[in-house]
């Protein structure tokens, strides 16, 4: 039986890239089922790679195999690795810090390296410039379709040699919540941070309860006023924002039928830190 096999790149889809995946991957197995979870990951934002990664693969089945290709090393000695998650499911991908979020909020069991002289696109050995055409889709359409067994993708690697990029943790001091906007809601513009909503809980809060937000980039701050705790936008007036808890479970920011990342020139990343502080009540 197949497997599912799910692509993700940057690679858009205004030219021939993604499809060329495709047609590798149909080419090893014409039943394999193919499936996309984005390629609109920003070019070479690995950050966004790993967390998109991880917003998605807990609600794939076992054994589904993910090929995410975000490689601005292409052609490099950055190694090629396919890992087994705890959930018993597969990435391949470039070890260049794609796994961060995998690998911290979900678990890496097993990681090997693959074997290019077995496990690549045959004629293609020349090319050094796409290897998720000619490397990761030949090899997760393989493992997908158990023409190959994990063991067969390449000799073993320490799984905490795994490259992983700066990840800070969200933090509470004095009644001050400490995150980072970790990522956007791209096409709504709200902001996902860092801070699970158990520790937001640790504030003692309830619903229509007002709280202090703060964010700032590096030094400077960007954004500083009160808004309301709601259950969902729906809790809130047209433009006005919010405090909600987003699909994974963690605290989002957003207005009302707006854009809060447009609104304010918010970016994500280490540098952007938001700061949560419950508002005094007023009388």
């Amino acid at each position: 039986m197949n497997s599912h096999l799910i692509l993700q790149s940057d690679f858009g889809i205004s030219d021939g890239a993604v499809s060329a995946m495709y047609g590798v991957a149909i080419s090893v197995n014409p039943s394999l089922k193919v499936y996309d979870l984005t390629h609109d990951i920003p070019q070479y934002n690995i950050w966004e790679a790993s967390y998109r990664l991880y917003q998605t693969i807990s609600y794939w089945p076992e054994e589904s195999v993910f090929v995410s290709v975000v490689d601005p090393g292409v052609g490099s000695e950055r190694r090629s690795i396919v890992v087994k998650t705890a959930k018993n499911q597969y990435i391949v991908t470039p070890d260049n810090g794609t796994l961060t979020h995998i690998k911290e909020s979900i678990g890496i069991v097993k990681a090997r390296m693959i074997d290019e002289t077995v496990n690549r696109l045959p004629n293609s050995g020349e090319s050094y410039t796409f290897h998720g055409r000619d490397v990761y889709a030949f090899t997760g359409a393989r493992l997908a379709s158990n023409i190959i067994t994990f063991e067969q993708v390449g000799p073993e690697v320490p799984v905490d040699s795994i490259i992983e990029l700066p990840k800070t943790n969200a933090s509470i001091e004095q009644g001050s919540l400490q995150g980072n906007i970790d990522i956007l809601d791209v096409r709504f513009g709200n902001l996902w941070t860092n801070i699970d909503r158990t520790l937001f809980k640790k504030l003692d809060v309830d619903y229509g309860d007002s709280f202090e937000v703060t964010i700032e980039n590096d030094t400077r701050q960007v954004y500083k006023n009160i808004m309301t705790y709601g259950r969902s936008f729906a809790d809130s007036h047209l433009g006005e924002p919010l405090l909600f808890v987003n699909s994974l479970d963690k605290i989002g920011v957003a207005i009302n039928q707006g854009s809060f990342a447009k609104a304010y020139h918010i970016e994500t990343g280490a540098q952007w830190k938001i700061s949560i502080r419950k508002a005094p009540k007023t009388i």
